[in-house]
């Protein structure tokens, strides 16, 4: 890109929408899809004479958070008014925190993309709860350019996390966010579905310039409107460019403008000027004189940090030395969540084979469960009957094509794993039958005999699938090991 020595400086807001039944200071639902403006009350809407209640719930969820990420939790925080105007925020402010966050200090583990080995400590400045403001959607398809506004979303709590200006690429930040999303998901903290807003995330990025032997900043640019991670990893690559390229003709500097806010245009793939960007002085924050704050005992917060559990990384990293997976196979696993990684630890457990159980679970279980559209809790194969028929697998009781007979009638039918055995007219085959079928194939084959004795090991191949031809119950390396012995290979 450039000739220059570049650092690239990227700092993040991620806002997180909690996981509670209801709001953060109503009863309403916060549930997501209703019908437009259904789910609002006296209290989200701002009306005169409403007195905001706190959910004692998202205080726990923000702690549970706040915890995995290596926060500190003060043993008091408190509510301030942000205040601005926008059409969909009715009250005229926001119930956030300024100064008195719930969680502060903390840092997320990252691998380096660029070098697996090496692993990252990316700074968390804070984590605070604030409730959300509703949604604008803008009809510009019919010429009448209508904005129409939804304040189902109005109240519903966020917990907002920003990172120190740690990250030096859109790689790092992919990454951050994909381990960000694992653990809030596996705390079941939030869903973190960013198509519905759960999760949205906000880029400061701007770049440190190596020029005439001093650092020159370029202006700070917040990018929004990124809706996937793939979005976020290319509205910042495009900035990054774009920012440079800026650099080289006007030759402004972070001295020289203000900061900006920059939305992301995923179809044309560019960032555009939406506003300067507000300071915290613009915003007028003051206590919220309705909410008293909140004292948080240090037994309370050292209960949820017991409550935590293994975490993605610590599972991560147990998979491979308990199991002896591939940090691939490690990283599939753990991804899928907490359900899956316990349906795998039992399957593995009861088959005796952690590999293959690995194997059949990235393969067989959840292709079947994304043709399905099913979750792994509403999965029809048990972990107990899918780790029985492994064992026979390991056993050589069952070749794979059969055990996959059995796997899928198991899909199919209530049925355990001898039953559909059984059903399926599955029998274990005598060595002396597999001898006698080996030995008659060999004699109908002798051109066969000859190449293998030649050094064609791999003509065998053929008589195995006359084999399994003749005996459907033949395990084929059974057939396999017997023709090579009986040619004398």
């Amino acid at each position: 890109m450039s000739k220059h020595e570049i650092t690239t400086i990227i700092g993040l807001e991620v806002h997180v929408q909690l996981k509670t039944k209801t709001k953060l200071f109503c009863s309403c639902s916060a549930a997501f899809g209703a019908p437009p403006n259904t789910q609002v009350c006296p209290v989200c809407l701002g009306l005169p004479g409403a007195l905001p209640v706190m959910n004692e719930e998202a205080i726990e969820l923000a702690i549970r958070a706040g915890l995995a990420i290596n926060c500190s939790i003060p043993p008091m925080t408190k509510w301030d008014r942000k205040q601005y105007f926008y059409p969909d925020l009715p009250k005229g402010y926001q119930i956030s925190q300024f100064d008195l966050p719930i969680c502060a200090d903390g840092y997320l583990e990252i691998t380096d993309p660029e070098d697996p080995d090496s692993i990252r400590h990316i700074g968390i400045i804070r984590a605070h709860l604030e409730e959300d403001a509703g949604k604008s959607m803008h009809d510009e398809q019919t010429g009448k350019s209508d904005t129409r506004i939804d304040l189902n979303r109005c109240g519903t709590p966020l917990l907002e996390i920003v990172s120190q200006p740690d990250l030096r690429s859109a790689a790092e930040v992919k990454e951050y966010l994909t381990q960000l999303k694992l653990i809030l998901t596996h705390l079941d903290v939030s869903d973190c579905e960013m198509q519905e807003g759960s999760l949205r995330v906000d880029a400061n990025v701007n770049l440190h310039i190596r020029f005439d032997g001093k650092k020159i900043a370029t202006p700070i640019v917040e990018v929004k409107n990124m809706n996937s991670f793939r979005a976020v990893e290319r509205a910042l690559e495009y900035e990054i460019e774009r920012q440079y390229a800026d650099w080289e003709v006007d030759g402004l500097t972070i001295e020289d403008n203000p900061k900006t806010t920059r939305g992301w245009d995923d179809v044309k793939e560019r960032t555009f000027v939406q506003r300067e960007k507000e300071e915290s002085a613009d915003y007028r924050y003051f206590p919220d004189p309705d909410l008293l704050p909140i004292r948080i005992p240090a037994e309370r917060v050292e209960e949820l940090r017991q409550s935590l559990g293994e975490l993605p990384r610590e599972t991560f990293a147990r998979l491979q030395s308990q199991h002896g997976l591939k940090p691939y196979d490690a990283d599939v696993i753990v991804n899928q969540g907490p359900a899956m990684i316990a349906y795998y630890e039992r399957v593995s457990e009861l088959s005796g084979d952690a590999k293959r159980a690995s194997s059949w679970i990235q393969q067989d279980v959840m292709r079947t469960l994304k043709d399905r559209d099913v979750s792994i809790d509403d999965f029809l194969v048990t972990s107990v009957q899918l780790g029985e028929l492994l064992k026979r697998v390991s056993d050589g009781q069952l070749d794979n094509t059969r055990a996959r007979d059995v796997f899928s009638y198991l899909l199919e039918k209530e049925s355990t794993v001898e039953q559909a055995i059984a059903a399926l007219g599955i029998e274990q085959v005598d060595s002396s039958e597999i001898d006698a079928l080996c030995q008659a194939l060999l004699d109908a084959n002798p051109a066969v005999v000859d190449d293998v004795r030649g050094g064609k090991v791999q003509a065998v191949g053929s008589l195995i699938g006359q084999a399994k031809k003749k005996n459907p119950n033949a395990n084929p390396q059974q057939v396999r090991e017997t023709l090579l012995r009986l040619i004398g290979k």
